[in-house]
């Protein structure tokens, strides 16, 4: 089975600028879940509960990096660590408005674990 979060919102202060540091900026943070344990039944207990999931999530962004690339890796260990039940999945983290010169819509990294 996969659980799927998508586009959860998040303020962070990732990045190399001093500004990002600290001004910070939104991301966002999509992820899917493949899950073992889930037995078909009517019990949160069942499965892996993606409200955890988002908490450690955006307990984990707060801790900052200078690159978007090192942020996603620990979210994924940090997923692995904390839900035994998620046997992997894949990642992706967004910084919706980098400081960069160019019109783009966003930046984003995509790690599978």
């Amino acid at each position: 089975m996969q659980i799927n979060i998508n586009r959860l919102l998040v303020r962070a202060n990732h990045g190399v600028m001093p500004l990002e540091r600290t001004v910070g900026q939104d991301f966002e943070v999509s992820v899917t879940l493949n899950v073992d344990s889930y037995d078909g039944s009517d019990n949160l207990a069942s499965t892996v509960n993606y409200a955890e999931v988002c908490d450690l999530i955006v307990g984990e962004m707060q801790i900052p990096s200078d690159l978007i690339e090192h942020a996603a890796s620990r979210l994924c260990n940090a997923i692995l660590g904390n839900f035994p039940a998620v046997k992997s999945g894949t990642l992706t983290l967004t910084k919706l408005a980098p400081p960069i010169p160019y019109p783009l819509a966003s930046v984003s990294v995509t790690l599978s674990f």
